[in-house]
This record gives structure tokens, sequence and C-alpha cells, in this order.
């Protein structure tokens, strides 16, 4: 029998009954912080290597958050809220602050690879942890395809200001866009797919380079369409009320999960407990400025009613300010690089959630999976990406994105629970952060994150509610039963 917080070998088969007790008390079961933290990097054959530092933690949280919302759905976003769109940031920003106090703390104390599912597996219980990480399945998961998408839009700016073509839309567009097959979204998520089967340390590596590159992207936008600003495009500020701010900033929010990001990576951090708080915090802070000055400057220099539709709007607005092709294909060419980032880092995370919960047996053994060479779980690495880049190449743009939102709110508002029981239950726990004004700022975190979720419209609802339907016949059909908590303890 194991002791308390003991952490069996990763790859023991523990063939002893499950633990006595009521259907709601095995339920209820919850892993402790302990076991948690010494399992931290082994998997079935191999181990995960600790080689990042705070420096390659904060660019994959940059790396996972800048870009998306700027430069993939900003089109999507500014018809709802109008030139209203920087408050939709701020909003969807503020929302995430208090999410990430939380995150930043839990981070710190219980620095594994399952992100907000580990924490609701301490605090909250299985079957909480298991719908939280089946919600993290549908954030990373969606939000890889969401990216990938847009990428191509890019793609064909790009080649267009380079080499005078572009890819048809048969090709470059998903079914219900006027296409067949979307196509550049595949590529860019198998491209992703190489850097990370190369190793954790070599993929932080190439998504620094990606990350400072689209910062001075960015930066050279707001640069050059400043001067193409003016006071008239800010008139009727807010056309669609603060309802639609609202929902802008709902859909925006799938923006804001680099963070999370971050906190994946919890195995493969050098000092987890120092570093990921720091993390999660300066990337927050640089996004969410960048966000709001570029957002403020494109409603100035474009009319925001011609932002319909439009996935690739910043590299228009500076051919428009510019009347010159080259400033759109340097733009084009950022976005190129950013947008790759993201999904690299993005599918990073996405692989890390499905490692955890294969090691505590509610995912198949093969997610958990480690090469013993590159300390990379393979087998996780490739059925995710296949997945994420068939979804990319198939639904559209839209859809995607507030399907991320949703996922990613609900997985944001469990966490703030998770540290207000943490801190009743272990209030001696050794805390490297502590979220200011405990409870009042997880709760507040809590109800930001119910009121944005309520600003989604029907049909995400439904899309999500039957997400979660399939999860649970998922749970009581798999996990439940083979649960590692379910088989090794008594």
């Amino acid at each position: 029998m194991l002791e308390h917080g003991a952490a069996p070998p990763a790859g023991d088969r523990d063939t002893r009954p499950p633990a006595p007790g009521g259907f709601g008390t095995r339920l209820m079961r919850r892993k402790p912080v302990e076991r948690l933290v010494a399992e931290g990097g082994k998997g079935q054959g191999g181990e995960l290597r600790r080689s990042m530092g705070v420096w390659q933690l904060t660019m994959i949280s940059i790396g996972a958050t800048l870009g998306t919302g700027i430069f993939v759905v900003l089109g999507e976003a500014v018809p709802d809220a109008g030139p209203a769109v920087v408050l939709s940031f701020v909003i969807a920003g503020v929302t995430a602050l208090f999410s990430a106090l939380s995150y930043a703390e839990l981070a710190g104390s219980i620095p594994v690879s399952g992100s907000s599912y580990s924490y609701a597996y301490a605090t909250l219980g299985e079957l909480i942890a298991w719908v939280c990480g089946w919600c993290l399945v549908l954030e990373y998961g969606v939000s890889v395809a969401a990216v990938a998408v847009g990428w191509g839009e890019y793609l064909n700016e790009l080649l267009n200001g380079v080499f005078g073509f572009t890819i048809p839309d048969a090709l470059a567009q998903p079914p219900g866009d006027g296409g067949y097959f979307n196509l550049p979204a595949l590529l860019v998520v198998l491209l992703a797919m190489a850097f990370l089967l190369g190793g954790a340390k070599e993929s932080a590596r190439a998504n620094t380079v990606m990350v400072l590159v689209k910062i001075v992207a960015l930066l050279l936008f707001c640069g050059v369409a400043v001067q193409g600003v003016r006071s008239g495009n800010y008139a009727n500020f807010m056309p669609m009320g603060m309802a639609g701010v609202s929902a802008a900033g709902a859909t925006l929010f799938f923006s804001y999960i680099g963070f999370d990001a971050a906190s994946t990576a919890g195995e493969e951090a050098k000092n987890p407990q120092r570093d990921l708080p720091r993390a999660i915090m300066l990337s927050l802070v640089i996004v969410t400025a960048l966000y709001c000055l570029v957002a403020a400057i494109a409603v100035g220099a474009m009319p925001w009613q011609k932002f319909k539709g439009s996935e690739a709007a910043l590299a228009g607005i500076m051919k428009s300010v510019t009347g010159q092709g080259y400033w759109a294909v340097l733009l084009a060419f950022g976005a190129v690089v950013a947008i790759a980032s993201v999904v690299l880092t993005v599918l990073y995370g996405q692989t890390r959630i499905l490692f955890a919960m294969s090691r505590d047996g509610l995912m198949p053994k093969a997610f958990s999976k480690v090469h013993a060479g590159t300390g990379v779980p393979r087998v996780n690495t490739v059925v995710v990406s296949l997945f994420c880049g068939v979804l990319a190449a198939a639904v559209p743009l839209g859809e995607l994105a507030d399907a991320t939102s949703i996922g990613t709110l609900f997985a944001f508002a469990l966490v703030n629970v998770a540290v207000i029981v943490l801190r009743r239950t272990r209030p001696d726990m050794p805390r490297t952060f502590r979220t200011p004004l405990s409870p009042l700022f997880p709760a507040i975190g809590f109800l930001l994150c119910l009121y944005m979720m309520g600003s989604l419209d029907a049909v995400t609802w439904v899309v999500f509610g039957g997400w979660m339907a399939v999860g649970l016949v998922v749970y009581f059909g798999y996990g439940m039963r083979r649960s590692r908590l379910a088989t090794a303890e008594k």
C-alpha cells in the first residue's frame, strides 16, 4: 500500500481493487499535492526534462497569447464592439488578471504539467478535475485550430506581396467559407509538431525567436499605422452598446490563454515554484498593453465597419495608410511567424495536459509514454497534432474562437475556486506567490468568468453542453474505472 504522497513507479501497473466507498465518494476523491509533485516529469518509459528558466517560460506564455487576438480574431471582434473593442480587450484582460493571480499561486504551489486540471484534482475532486481537463482539451485543441485558420490568411498576404499569387480559396478556406480544405492551416500545425518532436528545449528556443519577431512586427504596425488615425473613426464609439463590448470581450478572451500554457510547463521548468508565477504575471502585463495599443490604433486608422470578414486586418491597414505594398508584406511576414508561435506553444500545452491526465489513468497510457532519447511524449504529440490539423482544415474560424473562449472561461473559473479551497484545506502549505486579498480576488475572478460566459451566444453553449456530455460518457465509461487513485489507494 502506498504511503500518503508517495508516487508509484511510472511504468507499474497496479492491479489492486478500487478503494472502498460510495459512488459519491469515488467522484470526490482528491489526489494529494505531495503525490502530484512527486510524480512530476515521470511518464511511461522515460521522463520529461527540466530545461526552462523564467525567460523561456515567459516567452512560452507570450508566444501562446500575443498574436492570436490581434492578428486573427480582431476582425471577428470589431464588428461586435466597434471602436470600443479597446474596452473589450481591457475587460478580457482584467478578467484574465484575476484568474492569472490564482494561476500564479497554484503554479508556484503545485508545479506540474496538468495546469488547472491538476489544481482541481488536488482540491475539488476527480470528477471536477476530469471536467476541467476535458474543458482544457477543448480550449487548447480548438485554439490551435482557430489560430491555424488565421495563419492561412496572412500567408496569402505574404505570397501575394512577394510572388504575386495566392493559394486558391478551394485549398485555403474551410467548408462553409468558400473552400474545401484549408491546407495552410494543416501545414502550420504539422510544422509545429516537427519542432515539438525535437524536444522541449529546442522548441523553446525556436519560440523565443518567433516571439521577438512578432513584437517587432506589432511595434512596426503601431509606428506606421498611427499616421492614418482619424478622430472621426472613433465617433459612435460604442455602436452596439455594452452588450456588444461584452460579446467581443468574451470572444477575445480566447486570446488570453497564454499564461495557462506557461503553467503546463511546470514539469520542464528548472525552478517552477519561483519562475512560473513570475512568467505568468509578466507575460500578462506585456500582452495586455500591446493588445490595447494595437487595437486603439487599428480602429483609429480604419472605420470599424470595414473589419467585418477580415482575418488579415492589420496588413490591410498598413497598405491603406501607406499606399505601398511592402509595409503590408513586412507585417504579413511578422504575422506568419507570430501565429506559428501561438500554434507551437498552445499545441505544446495541449500535449502536456493529456500527458498528466494519462499518467493519472484518466486517458489511455499512450499519451504519457515518453521517448527516452528526446524526453518528448511522441505518440501524444503526433495524435494531438493530426487531430488539431484536420480540425483547422475543416472548421471556420468564428465557430472555433467562441468554442475556445467558453472552455477557457470554465477552466479559469475552477482555478479561482481551487485557490479558495486550498487556502482552507492546506493553509500552512508553502506558497511562493499568494493571491492578494484572498478569497475576495479569486471570487471576483470566478464571477467575471461567469459573466463573460453569459455573453457568448446560444450556439456556443449548445456546443459546450454537447462536449461536456461526451466528456462525462468517456469518464464514466473509461476514466472512473481506470483512475490510478481508484486502483492504488484503499
